[in-house]
């Protein structure tokens, strides 16, 4: 009998339980799964800017029990050839992308499992953004304005 190989993709930046919990779930629909990582170039193109670059994200998801290989995502149109060319049976998204990757059922099962409520990279994101330099200048000009209103007062 020959085995069942999941497929997905993902940017997987700022990994967290999140991540691992969807591919642990894709995993357990057959044999392998194997995960494309979209690359910066192609993330770049997408809009996208990451935290943690293409190689250090690569790595990190290719070091994952639950993941039998991992692959560089190029571009949109390289799904086909990955089902294709892996034998893939079930393509798996998380389900904020509902009906995004459909045309994909000519060639397998495409299915979209629940994300991890309460968790994402863009959540991550905006929570870091207190760090970002131009906020921090922001906050140091308001607090420049409150003491100099507090020095009137004295």
């Amino acid at each position: 009998m020959a085995s069942k190989v999941v497929l997905t993709y993902g940017t997987f930046d700022l990994f967290h339980i999140g991540h691992l919990n969807l591919l642990r779930r894709l995993r357990a629909l057959g044999d392998r799964l194997i995960v494309g990582v979209s690359t910066d170039e192609f993330n770049a193109l997408k809009g996208k800017k990451t935290i943690i670059g293409f190689d250090d994200r690569i790595e990190i998801v290719r070091n994952l029990k639950c993941v039998d290989m991992a692959i560089p995502e190029d571009n949109w149109e390289q799904k086909v050839d990955d089902i294709r060319g892996h034998g893939v049976s079930i393509f798996g998204m998380g389900s904020d992308w509902e009906g995004r990757f459909d045309e994909l059922k000519a060639h397998c099962e495409v299915v979209y499992l629940p994300r991890t409520e309460g968790v994402s990279s863009t959540q991550i994101k905006k929570t870091l953004q207190v760090l970002d330099r131009s906020h921090v200048q922001e906050l140091k000009q308001a607090l420049d304005l409150i003491a100099s209103i507090v020095d009137r007062f004295e």
